[in-house]
């Protein structure tokens, strides 16, 4: 078959490139103290459609740097005892998707919280202030900045919050709560396990936001990852800072957080993909310690992987 990438075998010893900052823990570790410091104020709004068997409620919370954060969270009617939640993100760019998406899970028993990331195309406030350009995407955010200022460390620590906000809930079983998404949510739902270590399983489908140098250097940054390419053109068209660039996106680079998940992970990867290539997602996949596993679709790039979403949905249920 033809290859875009690295043929299977190297994929699975692939360790990635892209550099990672020598205070990467630390700087973590600093994030999430300053996280504890934010006191979320939850609110639940009652909206959505009226179910005769769930209730839809409209979530808001603080994150750092003062934004509301909102999310669409779903449970099911009349609970007697604690029950298990998935934690939802969405693609780059999009949102927190319709409520009736939401609702296979909710007749299984379980809560849903679907973020929206701040400052793309749901509800959740982007309150700005970096230095530099924030032109055409949110990875570049901050890139000419200090490091705590990338947007990206922001919507990481979002996702923490919105753990433990759910994990607070009287309703909820906090020892069964999971994450799960695609693309820039695969990135997220990785993110989120390793930030908060009480997540115990974690889908992740074609993550975003792994080994960007590797990205620019197959000739990819294209789509997701123009800004990349635009920002190069316009603030280092010789690449004379292209060293320093890279280090600081390491910053917020997947592959890197991989090590601290303790949830068991299933990642879904296709072999075609040009948007989040094989190998990038391998360079994150490779680093997780705990349990796991890849389901490969050799013949498919980006895209829905058929059959996918059932596996999913058994691998998240049996906990």
């Amino acid at each position: 078959m033809p290859l875009v990438d690295m043929p299977l075998d190297k994929l699975k010893e692939y360790q990635g490139i892209n550099p990672k900052p020598a205070d990467f823990d630390a700087f973590w570790d600093a994030a999430l103290k300053e996280l504890d410091g934010v006191d979320p104020q939850a609110r639940f709004v009652k909206n959505g459609p009226k179910l005769p068997h769930a209730e839809c409620y409209d979530l808001y919370f603080k994150s750092v740097r003062g934004a509301e954060i909102h999310a669409k969270y779903v449970k099911p009617s009349n609970i007697s005892n604690p029950v298990p939640a998935v934690l939802q993100f969405h693609g780059y760019t999009g949102g927190s998707g319709d409520w009736s998406e939401k609702l296979t899970f909710v007749s299984q028993g379980f809560a849903v919280a679907a973020m929206d990331c701040r400052g793309q195309g749901g509800l959740s406030e982007d309150t700005g202030g970096v230095k530099g350009t924030t032109y055409q995407g949110h990875i570049i955010r901050g890139l000419d900045d200090s490091p705590e200022q990338l947007l990206f460390r922001h919507i990481f620590l979002d996702t923490v919050q919105l753990a433990r906000v759910i994990m607070s809930l009287p309703e909820i079983d906090e020892a069964r709560v999971v994450s799960s998404g695609g693309s820039q949510g695969g990135a997220l739902s990785l993110a989120c396990a390793a930030l908060e270590p009480r997540i115990v399983k974690t889908v992740s489908v074609f993550p975003f936001l792994c080994d960007y140098r590797r990205v620019w250097e197959m000739d990819l940054a294209k789509g997701a990852y123009q800004e990349l390419q635009t920002f190069f053109r316009h603030f280092d068209p010789r690449h004379e800072r292209e060293d320093e660039i890279f280090y600081r996106l390491g910053y917020i680079d997947v592959q890197h957080l991989a090590p601290r998940i303790q949830a068991e992970v299933l990642m879904g990867s296709g072999l075609m993909d040009t948007i989040c290539p094989p190998s990038t997602q391998f360079a994150a996949y490779n680093k997780i310690k705990t349990a796991k596993q890849v389901k490969i679709y050799p013949d498919f790039g980006h895209e829905g992987l058929p059959g996918f979403n059932d596996i999913a949905m058994e691998f998240l249920l049996d906990i």
